[in-house]
């Protein structure tokens, strides 16, 4: 066999497969470093190297194409490893931007300035997809560099690469857009305009803005997540859609389970709309299309809603009532500056929120925390300074 093997260290075992000459008389041959726990075991991977070899079935790593490596990435890894959301919405930056500009490289030429580059290339006006002015934005710049990452950082692991391009380039800075929230006035021009609304869109802002729950985890409540005598609601479920896997219930965010106490207000139109919600579900009957889930926001017949439902009908909301524009999350953001404005403790708040700890809440709220901080130091102020001798 035309074949050896060389220890090159702790179970780790260079094959090499020599192919003859060519003709300036340099040896022509093929090398593979892999793992074997003793000789024998390497003598039986070699052989099924060099198998591979003669039959044609053999690539070198360093030949192999991006886009082919990232099928081989998809089914070997990212379906095992991520999420089925992560990967839908990582193919987007794939299909859109990195397959077309790195697809066609060979996945060892690639190199650190060529990632620099293609990420400064982000920031140019035109580069946008939907055709609006400018570059993308620092986030999604970020996730690109993401993505790029992830794969190469398989491509090393797996002994494709010798290196990671991407480790040696300096993770781009994200900037934080200040966040768009109601004051408390806002909120109540808000609940005055959902009175004439269909209870359902009603009770669903109102949990957003009071509960602090995220659109996933509204579209996954259930009605037997609601205790109406402990007066609580057990956030247990985010709902989740992909184009492949359809509708699944998935822990939520940072897998944190919790127990959120709204107001008694909400709690008793919660008790109306469950009312009406049994009334639906019987009327359905052989129609019913939720199975044993019974969500608490859903169509008449019990499928759960299309995760784009609530901001679009929060965005045609604020354009028929006039009233400030923000961001169906931002109601999330909302609600906790509610609370800090009422003194809460910023831990409670995070437990309320679902965060991983309370250092996410202080990065996110921060500067609305110091605010209420200044203002209470203003108020005490008021209070202790001495009155103005006339």
């Amino acid at each position: 066999m035309a074949g050896s093997i060389e220890k090159r260290g702790s179970n780790s075992w260079r094959l090499t497969y020599s192919m003859g000459y060519d003709q300036n008389g340099k040896r022509i041959k093929k090398q593979k470093t892999i793992k074997a726990k003793n000789k024998t075991e390497a003598n039986k991977k070699l052989a099924e190297f060099v198998t591979e070899i003669e039959a044609g079935q053999y690539i070198d790593p360093s030949k192999i194409k991006l886009a082919d490596f990232v099928e081989e990435w998809r089914e070997k890894y990212a379906k095992k490893h991520l999420s089925a959301k992560t990967l839908e919405t990582y193919g987007y930056p794939l299909k859109n931007y990195i397959l077309p500009t790195f697809g066609h490289a060979r996945i060892g030429d690639v190199k650190p300035i060529h990632i620099i580059n293609y990420l400064d290339s982000l920031e140019q006006d035109g580069i946008r997809k939907d055709n609006k002015p400018g570059g993308l934005s620092s986030s999604s710049i970020y996730y690109h560099y993401r993505v790029l990452r992830d794969i190469f950082s398989r491509a090393y692991d797996w002994k494709l690469i010798k290196s990671n391009p991407v480790e040696s380039v300096k993770r781009p800075k994200v900037t934080q857009n200040k966040t768009e929230v109601y004051t408390d006035d806002e909120v109540r021009e808000v609940f005055e305009k959902l009175q004439n609304e269909p209870i359902s869109n009603r009770i669903m802002i109102t949990l957003a803005i009071t509960a602090g729950l995220r659109r996933g985890e509204l579209l996954g409540l259930q009605w037997e997540d609601i205790n109406f005598e402990d007066r609580t609601i057990q956030v247990n479920h985010s709902l989740q859609y992909t184009k492949e896997d359809g509708y699944k219930l998935k822990k939520p965010k940072n897998n944190k389970v919790r127990v959120v106490i709204p107001p008694n207000f909400v709690l008793e139109e919660l008790r109306q709309f469950h009312h009406m919600k049994k009334k639906e579900r019987l009327q359905a009957a052989e129609l019913w299309e939720g199975g044993s889930y019974f969500f608490v926001f859903s169509t008449w017949h019990g499928k759960p809603y299309y995760p784009t439902v609530p901001g679009t009908w929060w965005r045609r909301f604020i354009n028929r009532t006039g009233l400030k524009y923000i961001r169906f999350h931002d109601l999330r953001h909302t609600a906790a500056t509610l609370l800090i404005n009422q003194g809460v403790h910023a831990k409670v708040i995070s437990e309320r929120l679902g965060h991983a700890d309370i250092k996410t809440t202080m990065n996110i709220y921060g500067h609305y925390v110091r605010q209420a901080d200044e203002e209470a130091a203003d108020k005490l102020n008021q209070l202790f300074r001495p009155s103005q001798q006339g």
